[in-house]
């Protein structure tokens, strides 16, 4: 823009400065005429000077004629080097623009307010271009127009647009309050506030002073070790006053005296290109002497540290290390690799080298990478890449831990989460087919009252019957890896279980397979199930036949022993609480299992086994049993050596007289199963509704029935006298505790007795309600009837 003032200066020449060219010339001819006469060459000299007196005359006759017959008007331009220097002459914004507004000449205030920018752009928002708008099109109409508070870019501001111009074509635009902010006050608030704060964090002490040296503003930071902590107040002191300068280049701050630290200090002037005017002084500590990153403190400090750090150079290489980064990275002993890069695999070398890069060179940043490690390409980690500053030679540092256990936890929370996710699904089939094993269970009772073993149905009854009860285990199975069965813990003693399923042991593991039983002494006892603890039993000794059927046999040993609590710790677990247990362990002589697969056999479905000889929830099965009851189970194998798996169950105390209290209760209630009064029996579904209607009547209840709880509730409020409210728990529309609260309400002292195909431990935790009794689904017409006399007696 400012080269148009120079172009729009220059003009033609005009009187008898257009013969200055032709006259010159005119000399140039003459001299070289006579150049030939001196030598002698008077002809050529004649010629020349002729030739030249001929070109001379045309051309004045050209310049004549030409002056007569072509007459132009003036043309009259705006004076562009002296509109800018009118507008100069304005402390406030001015601008003139072309009728579209583009810039034409602009003044100093303009230009260090907004740059280059148009006036039509300056609006802040589009109601503030829409009033600009307006302004140019009024004073093209009107001639002048303005409009106070108008929000631009640098603040609001009166805007004035006048037109100008021979041909009206110009605008002249004057902007009043638009002076750019004071740079010196703004610098002064950042360096007192947050960005002062985080110089001073970094260690940088930092202070603005004016063209004079008097000092504006400086960090917390260089107040307290410069100013003894006191605020800049009163007269601005002079930043010279203050320090000292070394003849190294470095400077001290008196207040530190000659002992204080060297300080290297760095002038950044607040207006790029010019040392004069106000500057911002940073200052920060110089390092003196070797490099801090090679000193032997700083590598004793990384060897103290339980994580793996390493110390890397500007130019990408290795400084040090600690072992825990050896460890991490799989260097061991070996020789210090040179580069970062060099642990890693191809993919991700050129990752790791621009992240270091970055951070040596740029800003102090940090920053995870996900890498693979060249030792153990399968499993990904997380390098943290940091950069460094103050550390003499180091630029980055590496951060690298060993996530092994990490990934681990990581997979036993997938395990667990796909065995709760199977779970749930069992739970649900085990629901619905215990309905159905209750009714047919049921039918099968009621059959064999009618019929006596010399009947011809009697043993086909049975046959059903039997196989019910085995459908009804199979459910008994599937919930048990999922945690969810139904389990009746009571006080037992380890040796004692072990010796009532030894005979079923000998007759399993056959002939070649020797079975070794030994005790310990002084195990306290445990609180479990004790058919479900035989289960656990059972099912880890068929394993171990199993593995050693393929070497002919074996021996299979099952020891119990007491685990004290201060022999907890040498253990070695991590997982096992500090308690007292009694232990079992199972040991076999089989095959072994493979370090690759012995993580997963506590799975379910997962099998070693062949196609058809296996359903794969044996050992799942086992995990539940032994988590429900609070107990521990670990596998340990050597392949080719054989397997031992190791239970640890916590022991129970409890006071005897309370126990032998119970026993005493337990033994006057037995065997009692007839009844009288009216049992009020909810049930929605019909086939397990008719089973227990004609099960409680043969036991000499009154029954009354309700298919769901809108229903019970009707029967509850007609007033007739119920001695046992008999309900299943899930039900379509109202569940059975909604509708046993609402009953509760008229009648708060009802004996309740819930029945279910979800396990029992899973209901209680969701149902609270006091004083109420359980029976697990399938359930036998005996089972009942015991349970209803239990519920009846305890009340």
């Amino acid at each position: 823009m400012y080269e148009q003032f120079d172009l729009a200066e220059a003009e033609p020449l005009r009187g008898g400065l257009r013969w200055l060219v032709p006259a010159l010339v005119a000399a140039a001819a003459v001299s070289g005429a006579i150049l030939f006469y001196l030598l002698g060459q008077q002809l050529y000299g004649a010629l020349f000077l002729a030739g030249f007196v001929a070109m001379l005359v045309a051309a004045f006759v050209i310049d004549r004629r030409g002056a007569k017959r072509v007459e132009a008007p003036p043309l009259i331009l705006p004076d562009l080097a002296l509109v800018g220097s009118a507008i100069g002459l304005s402390q406030d914004a001015a601008a003139m623009t072309g009728a579209d507004g583009t810039l034409i000449s602009v003044n100093a205030a303009y230009k260090s307010a907004f740059g280059p920018k148009p006036p039509l752009e300056l609006g802040k928002g589009k109601q503030a271009a829409k009033a600009i708008a307006a302004l140019v099109e009024s004073a093209q109409r009107d001639g002048e127009a303005s409009q106070a508070d108008v929000a631009l870019a640098s603040g609001p501001a009166a805007v004035h647009v006048r037109r100008a111009g021979a041909n009206s074509d110009l605008l002249l635009w004057h902007f009043v309050g638009a002076a750019p902010p004071d740079m010196t006050a703004v610098a002064a608030k950042r360096l007192s506030g947050a960005t002062g704060e985080r110089l001073a964090a970094a260690g940088v002490m930092a202070v603005l002073v004016d063209a004079k040296g008097r000092l504006l503003a400086a960090n917390a930071l260089f107040g307290e070790r410069a100013l003894g902590g006191n605020a800049l107040q009163g007269k601005a002191p002079l930043f010279a006053d203050l320090i000292e300068t070394s003849t190294e280049g470095a400077v001290r701050l008196l207040t530190e005296g000659s002992d204080g630290r060297p300080l290297r200090m760095i002038s950044i002037p607040l207006e790029p290109g010019t040392d004069k005017g106000a500057q911002t002084l940073l200052m920060f500590d110089w390092e003196e002497g070797p490099s801090l990153a090679s000193s032997s403190n700083v590598q004793i400090l990384l060897e103290m540290l339980p994580i793996g750090l390493a110390l890397v150079d500007r130019d990408g290489r290795f400084l040090t290390m600690n072992n825990a980064f050896r460890l991490a990275g799989g260097i061991g002993n070996a020789e210090m690799p040179s580069y970062p890069g060099d642990l890693v695999v191809k993919e991700d070398k050129a990752p790791v080298a621009d992240a270091v890069r970055r951070n040596a060179r740029g800003p102090s940043m940090s920053a995870d990478l996900p890498v693979r490690l060249a030792f153990q390409p399968a499993e990904p980690v997380a390098m943290t890449v940091a950069g460094l500053r103050g550390l003499g030679d180091a630029a980055v540092l590496l951060l690298l831990k060993d996530n092994s256990e990490e990934a681990k936890l990581k997979r036993q929370i997938a395990q667990a989460t796909k065995m709760q996710a199977v779970g749930q699904l069992a739970g649900g089939v085990a629901h619905d087919f215990n309905n159905i094993l209750t009714a047919i269970i049921g039918h099968c009772d009621l059959m064999l009252m009618r019929h006596t073993p010399g009947d011809t149905d009697y043993d086909d009854i049975q046959q059903i019957k039997s196989n019910s009860n085995r459908a009804a285990g199979l459910t008994r199975q599937l919930l048990a890896f999922s945690r969810q069965q139904t389990l009746r813990p009571q006080l037992l003693q380890l040796p004692d279980v072990i010796s009532e399923v030894s005979h079923l042991l000998k007759r399993l593991l056959g002939e070649t397979v020797q079975l070794v039983v030994k005790h310990g002494r002084d195990l306290g006892a445990v609180r479990a199930d004790p058919g479900q603890l035989e289960q656990v039993i059972v099912n880890l000794a068929v394993n171990a036949r199993d593995a050693m059927m393929s070497k002919g046999g074996g021996a299979l040993t099952i020891q119990t022993y007491a685990v004290r609590a201060d022999q907890v710790a040498d253990l070695g677990s991590e997982i096992l609480p500090v308690a007292d247990y009694s232990a079992v362990s199972i040991a076999d002589t089989g095959t072994g299992i493979p370090a690759n697969i012995l993580g997963k056999v506590f799975e379910p479905f997962f099998t070693t086994k062949e196609v058809g000889k296996g359903t794969g929830l044996g050992l799942s099965t086992v995990y539940g049993i032994v988590k429900q009851s609070g107990g521990y189970i670990f596998a340990d194998s050597k392949v080719g050596e054989g397997t031992r798996f190791t239970i640890y169950l916590p022991v129970h105390r409890v006071e005897e007289e309370k126990e032998a209290g119970k026993r005493v209760a337990k033994k006057e209630g037995e065997g009692e199963l007839w009844g009288t009064g009216t049992v009020l029996l909810v049930e929605d579904e019909p086939m397990v509704r008719t089973v227990a209607e004609r099960a409680l009547t043969r036991h000499g209840y009154q029954v009354l029935t309700a298919n769901n709880g809108e229903e019970a509730l009707e029967i509850v409020e007609r007033g007739d006298e119920i001695a046992l409210l008999v309900s299943d728990v899930v039900m379509p529309v109202m569940d059975g505790p909604t509708m046993v609260r609402e009953a509760r309400k008229t009648r708060p002292d009802l004996p309740i007795l819930f029945m279910s195909g979800y396990a029992e431990e899973q209901l209680r935790k969701s149902i609270d309600i006091a004083n109420v009794n359980f029976l697990p689904k399938p359930f036998s017409v005996q089972e009942l009837a015991e349970a209803v006399r239990k519920a009846l007696t305890a009340n």
